[in-house]
């Protein structure tokens, strides 16, 4: 199937009866925010609760009747499972989902949901790569057809009525920032509204896949993926995707998950909007690139955030924020010792969050962790300075007991 503006036009037909219209709405505090007018594409309000809806029901009802009965295999981390489970529904073709056992438990419990009787589920796999690996194994053994989460152009088409609806409510602006995890949103936006504005792709930092293509000429295997963004975490660029996002330019913009973090909060605290870090990516992007005075659009494209994920949420936000900071700190092992640190060393606002500490006998010293959450980065300076004379060491980021805190 060839992507055109007419078969993205076709396909918008055939799946509006499913897929919700989702708002363009105009936000007055991000505007004031970044000094520009904001409109918010609200795909986190699609029954599924993420775009994914359209390009798995565009793909699955294109399908023969023969290919409908031998029924479908699909790899997700959620979203795209959640489409596809609600299409088979909708559809009545059996489908079988194969999700990391990363997923949080939300998301594979609304997939549940939403395959009702159409669907099984298998738990496979430390990374979406590992999971698609025996996705594809399971097909081929099974003679299913698999649908694939971006790298297809029914799916493409699919997500580029996405495009087609923003420029229905606002037919000329300057830029749109879209989500990139394996490209199919974004090529999608490309081929249905790259002549109406500059379609910028935002990107997780620690899974910018569509950046190293880019650079690369071609699509590239990552050595690691972060996996905070988990709706992104994507090891390699879909071929097709690619392609379209090389002719194009395509210019990436990547955000560190300590500000994505910030904003998945923000639009929780300031806008009483639930998105899950993937979803937020575009709003991210906002403080990174020159929008002052101009017309932007951002696609909010996932609202599929655990309940349980928001204290690491809360954490990585304070971290980047510089208001909480943890350190290794050599106690004297003598009574005394605690108090003369909380007397001597926090300032009037500083807050001990953690304090793991273990008495050791026949030792003058011992190591404690502490955590310690300040009212304002400024703080900071204060705080080290009355630390002098003390032994310690600061965790950093890339330090490995940062992952036992955050």
């Amino acid at each position: 199937m060839k992507l055109t503006l007419d078969t993205i036009l076709k396909t918008k037909e055939r799946i509006e009866s499913v897929v919700r219209k989702t708002p363009l709405e105009f936000n007055e505090e991000l505007s004031k925010k970044y000094d520009c007018e904001v409109y918010l594409k609200r795909e986190d309000l699609q029954q599924v609760r993420s775009y994914k809806i359209r390009g798995a029901y565009a793909l699955l009802s294109s399908l023969t009747d023969a290919e409908k009965e031998k029924g479908v295999v699909c790899a997700s981390a959620g979203n795209h499972a959640q489409g596809v489970a609600h299409s088979c529904n909708l559809l009545g073709i059996h489908g079988t989902i194969f999700m990391p056992r990363t997923t949080p438990y939300q998301k594979i419990a609304r997939t549940r949901h939403f395959g009702n009787e159409q669907l099984s589920i298998h738990i496979d796999g430390d990374s979406f790569d590992s999971t698609y690996e025996e996705a594809m194994r399971y097909c081929n053994e099974h003679d299913k057809l698999f649908v694939h989460p971006f790298d297809d152009e029914r799916v493409i088409a699919g997500q580029a009525s996405v495009g087609l609806e923003i420029v229905e409510h606002c037919p000329h602006f300057d830029y749109v920032f879209v989500p990139v995890g394996g490209g199919g949103l974004v090529a999608g936006m490309i081929s249905a509204v790259g002549s109406h504005g500059k379609v910028i792709g935002v990107e997780a930092s620690g899974s910018a896949c569509m950046k190293a293509a880019l650079a690369a000429g071609h699509p590239v295997d990552l050595q690691s993926v972060d996996r905070f963004a988990d709706g992104v975490a994507v090891r390699k660029a879909g071929a097709r995707c690619f392609a379209i996002a090389q002719e194009y330019n395509l210019d990436i913009v990547t955000v560190d998950d300590g500000a994505l973090a910030c904003i998945v909060l923000d639009l929780y605290q300031e806008h009483g909007i639930i998105a899950e870090p993937a979803g937020a990516l575009s709003i991210a992007a906002l403080g990174q690139y020159p929008v002052k005075g101009r017309k932007v659009v951002c696609i909010l494209s996932g609202g599929n955030n655990d309940v349980n994920r928001y204290p690491e949420i809360t954490e990585r936000a304070l971290l980047y924020k510089g208001l909480k900071h943890y350190f290794i700190i050599d106690f004297p092992q003598r009574p005394g010792a605690l108090r003369e640190f909380l007397d001597g060393v926090l300032g009037p606002t500083d807050d001990i969050t953690l304090f793991e500490y273990m008495k050791k006998t026949n030792k003058e010293t011992g190591p404690a962790l502490v955590g310690i959450e300040l009212a304002a980065a400024r703080d900071y300076e204060g705080l080290v300075a009355r630390m002098r004379g003390i032994q310690f060491r600061e965790l950093k980021e890339d330090d490995l007991m940062m992952r036992y805190v955050v």
